[in-house]
């Protein structure tokens, strides 16, 4: 059967295609039969044993470099910061574009109570970006 995928966890390996009869279908890394793997959009020809797909390979001339990945104009030790230094107010919040949780801390801050939830929220914030990986930070923060 033909069809493409739908995505794959880089974590664990495992997917979900399409197939071309407009069911889904799970694999694992040991069903993918070529050397290039798996990647989101790829058209391949699988086998299908009740919603496992298996056997799978790439359709010929399918063999496209994958895009790089997107770029986030935002840098994450800004980010981590601005959380740090000014957190409390919700600037690292403004800066990322996520002005909807910037004007909450903003607002929470204006309270004795509200300002302690905002600094421990900011604080939340400066560990994650500091341990988000770059491909992530810009996959999650990039410009629309």
């Amino acid at each position: 059967m033909r069809g493409h995928v739908l995505g794959v966890d880089t974590a664990t390996g495992d997917g979900q295609i399409s197939g071309e009869d407009g069911q889904r279908y799970v694999f694992r890394p040991g069903d993918w039969a070529d050397r290039v793997g798996p990647s989101v959009g790829a058209q391949i020809d699988f086998e299908v044993e009740g919603r496992q797909a298996r056997r799978i390979y790439r359709q010929p001339g399918t063999y496209s470099a994958t895009p790089p990945a997107a770029r986030s104009d935002r840098n994450k030790i800004v980010a981590a910061l601005l959380a740090f230094f000014l957190g409390v107010f919700g600037v690292h919040r403004f800066y990322l574009g996520r002005t909807g949780s910037g004007v909450v801390m903003l607002v929470l801050t204006l309270t004795l109570v509200g300002a302690f939830f905002s600094a421990v929220w900011a604080f939340v914030d400066f560990i994650r970006y500091l341990v988000m990986s770059d491909a992530e930070f810009s996959a999650r923060y990039q410009r629309a």
